[in-house]
């Protein structure tokens, strides 16, 4: 009796465990009604470890979550405005919308080759190469008359040194007035040969990109170099075979030589005004849009180089309401007028726009003369000048364009 009424020992854990004990019970009665009873979930029975499981899970997914709610706040992308969300679908619009007009466009480029080419097997059937001649006098429009210009020697320089003078906005600007520059010359009835100096750093960044198409351009130089570089090669390059012909405005100067020309760079700061365009000469202009922020920095730079400057007679021949501020591209439109039509004033009143208030003088003498200045960064937002740009490289897409098309009709 003594041994039943003993209490029994504890059975011993054979590893360490922080678990409190649940003692059996004393007596073996006791035991024996307390083994039917179900155990506690933290109670440990014999030698098994505790099932903590159910609260274990519980914690880790707890912890786990708030972790990657963490981790997801840490390591998100920032969040981007609604402007600027707006401005990323316009541009992704704008450029699905790029991609479908450029594939219609090829797509009736075809289809117009293949009927032109039609055209010509009938007429030459029916008519012989006289029908083919007439077929190809119909066709032949404004786009066709234009790629009959003569080169001159003359070189006109875009200097594009400035590039640091200038806000991403006003850089936008300035390659839309290169742009344009290149398309009036390619088109004029007299044109001259072109180059763009100091071309590099983002500008060139943006053509490389943006108006890649630049790389297909014709008679045009793009160099590294400044304008003093440039004008000695245009120099050796209006005096080579493919140097140009005195015609047009210099067709009745048949005794200019090479060594008669000279260098000239175009700036409103410059006390000696521009009488005419003479040939085998370089005029350079300045290729920035600053708004008049900087002053004198093209007549500085031309100073520095020992290079003549010289400004145009706008003063001499309108009569402006402000002083006169044209962007790039105008000022070489103005030049490529005055080789048409030997007329200061006409050039002037066909270039400058309206909303610059500019009148024909009656005397050309009255008055002083003012200067131009080439930082004028045109009207619109970015959007606008981006769409004004792109029309641009198509218009000078298709010119080009034409010129192929109409000689591989000849052909």
């Amino acid at each position: 009796m003594e041994e039943q009424e003993r209490p029994r020992k504890l059975a011993k854990l054979d590893h360490e465990d922080t678990t409190h004990e649940v003692p059996a019970p004393a007596m073996t009665e006791a035991g024996d009604v307390a083994g039917n009873e179900a155990q506690p979930a933290t109670a440990q029975i014999g030698n098994e470890p505790l099932d903590l499981s159910e609260f274990t899970v519980h914690k880790d997914t707890k912890t786990a979550n708030e972790s990657t709610t963490q981790d997801g706040a840490e390591g998100a992308a920032p969040v981007m405005s609604k402007n600027q969300m707006k401005k990323l679908r316009r541009a992704e619009a704008h450029q699905q919308k790029r991609a479908l007009q450029k594939a219609q466009k090829k797509e009736k480029l075809v289809q117009k080759r293949e009927r032109r080419h039609a055209m010509i097997v009938e007429a030459r059937e029916k008519g012989g190469e006289e029908a083919v001649k007439e077929l190809r006098v119909l066709w032949r429009g404004k786009k066709a008359k234009h790629t009959r210009s003569t080169l001159l020697p003359l070189t006109i320089v875009m200097d594009c040194g400035y590039d640091e003078l200038m806000s991403d906005r006003e850089r936008i600007s300035l390659a839309g007035q290169l742009t344009r520059s290149y398309s009036d010359n390619s088109r004029a009835p007299f044109n001259a040969h072109m180059m763009f100096s100091s071309f590099d750093k983002l500008l060139k960044e943006r053509f490389d990109t943006v108006l890649a198409s630049h790389k297909n351009w014709k008679r045009i130089r793009f160099l590294q170099e400044d304008f003093a570089h440039a004008g000695e090669l245009a120099k050796e390059q209006m005096t080579s075979a493919r140097g140009g012909q005195l015609a047009g405005p210099f067709a009745e100067q048949t005794d200019a030589k090479p060594e008669d020309g000279e260098i000239v760079y175009l700036s409103s700061d410059s006390e000696n005004t521009l009488t005419e365009l003479k040939p085998y000469s370089t005029y350079i202009v300045g290729a920035l849009v600053d708004k008049n922020r900087h002053k004198a920095v093209c007549y500085n730079s031309a100073v520095a180089k020992g290079i003549k400057t010289a400004k145009l007679p706008i003063g001499q021949y309108i009569q402006m309401a402000h002083r006169p501020v044209l962007a790039t591209n105008h000022v070489i439109e103005i030049m490529l007028q005055w080789l048409e039509l030997r007329d200061w004033g006409k050039a002037f009143m066909k270039v400058i726009p309206t909303r610059k208030g500019g009148a024909l003088k009656e005397t050309e003498n009255e008055g002083e003369g003012e200067g131009d200045a080439e930082n004028d960064d045109g009207d619109g937002n970015e959007e606008e000048l981006e769409a004004d740009q792109k029309k641009q490289l198509e218009e000078i897409a298709a010119f080009e364009e034409g010129s192929e098309d109409e000689n591989e009709e000849k052909e």
